[in-house]
């Protein structure tokens, strides 16, 4: 017999058979249910692939960084702390996604709790604000390390980029709290089932039948003041620095300093970016078929922790020179 089909409030078409008893009238339901990428089901063992080596390849990566800035002293400088502050956040944001993501994928396990449908829109969040935190720091690091480097060592001593490390992830902590409580508040009275790999934020709140204006809101917030002011300050940051650069004496200094700064914008970019096209087009990208959003959604979060230590990996001298030192070591 042919399937019906029902109308989900996010605007999608999904069978009604895949799950009548969860689209029963309740105000507290105790799990979601995650569907993966919309569409694509067949295809998710093959898209498992790509997915678990890019995940695969951003925790292994991460990790060397970290290792090689832990036990090589000449590292211990304010730039390699900040970029062990945010190879930290990216392991921890992949490890937020990738478990229940797979799983999906792999064992069609797509239940998740309520609580923990809650926790992982907080984490996921959190990271993500975090990594926007400590990139405005080492822009500025980048900053007094370029256009006032006899003072450089005076101005970020270690306990000020202890403090600065410690108000980011205030910052990220405090700030995205409100969106779980919220969350939590809204009457699910229609379905529990949520067409994403994940607990993302506003996928959830829009299964509510409440009036979800204040969720609503309050992530354009976060997306538009919190990343915006990010924005503005990393922004200030490199013209100021490019100002500096173009005033240095030699084409190889120049060279030098640029090709420091332009690793750290492109690293900025490959974050925002997405990260606006996933927010925009979850509210005004009613046109943009739920595949492809939920797919830019997915590589949001995995591409740039996967990119972060190749590129400070290859593009960092100090870094690529004690990796060599420490593999030659070893093999010897």
């Amino acid at each position: 017999m042919q399937e019906t089909l029902f109308y989900l409030r996010v605007g999608h078409f999904l069978p009604s058979s895949m799950s009548d008893s969860n689209t029963s009238n309740f105000t507290n339901p105790s799990t979601f249910i995650l569907l993966g990428i919309p569409g694509l089901e067949a295809a998710h063992l093959w898209i498992s692939i790509p997915f678990c080596a890019i995940a695969t390849t951003a925790v292994l990566g991460n990790f060397t960084i970290l290792f090689t800035v832990m036990v090589e002293p000449s590292l211990h400088e304010p730039m390699y702390y900040f970029l062990c502050m945010l190879t930290v956040t990216d392991i921890l944001l992949s490890s937020s996604t990738i478990p229940k993501m797979l799983s999906i994928f792999w064992f069609n396990l797509r239940e998740i709790d309520f609580s923990a449908c809650l926790t992982q829109m907080y984490f996921i969040q959190c990271f993500s604000v975090m990594a926007s935190g400590i990139l405005v720091a080492m822009a500025f690091d980048r900053y007094v390390a370029i256009c006032d480097p006899l003072r450089h060592s005076t101005i970020l001593t270690n306990s000020v980029v202890a403090k600065i490390g410690l108000a980011v992830m205030l910052r990220s902590s405090m700030l995205v709290m409100p969106n779980p409580i919220l969350a939590s508040r809204w009457p699910y009275c229609r379905t529990n089932i949520i067409p994403h790999t994940y607990c993302d934020g506003i996928a959830v709140v829009k299964l509510a039948c409440a009036d979800i204006r204040a969720s609503s809101y309050y992530g354009l917030f976060l997306a538009f003041f919190i990343t915006g002011v990010d924005v503005f300050l990393i922004a200030i940051s490199y013209i100021q620095i490019l100002r500096a650069i173009f005033s240095l004496p030699t084409k190889d200094a120049r060279l030098k300093a640029f090709r420091t700064c332009g690793s750290h914008i492109f690293v900025f970019l490959i974050f925002l970016i997405p990260s606006f096209f996933s927010i925009l087009t979850h509210r005004f990208g009613q046109n943009v078929p739920l595949h492809f959003h939920v797919l830019m959604a997915n590589l949001y979060l995995l591409v740039p922790p996967m990119l972060n230590p190749i590129i400070y990996g290859v593009r960092t001298k100090q870094i690529r020179n004690q990796l060599f030192r420490l593999f030659t070591r070893k093999g010897t």
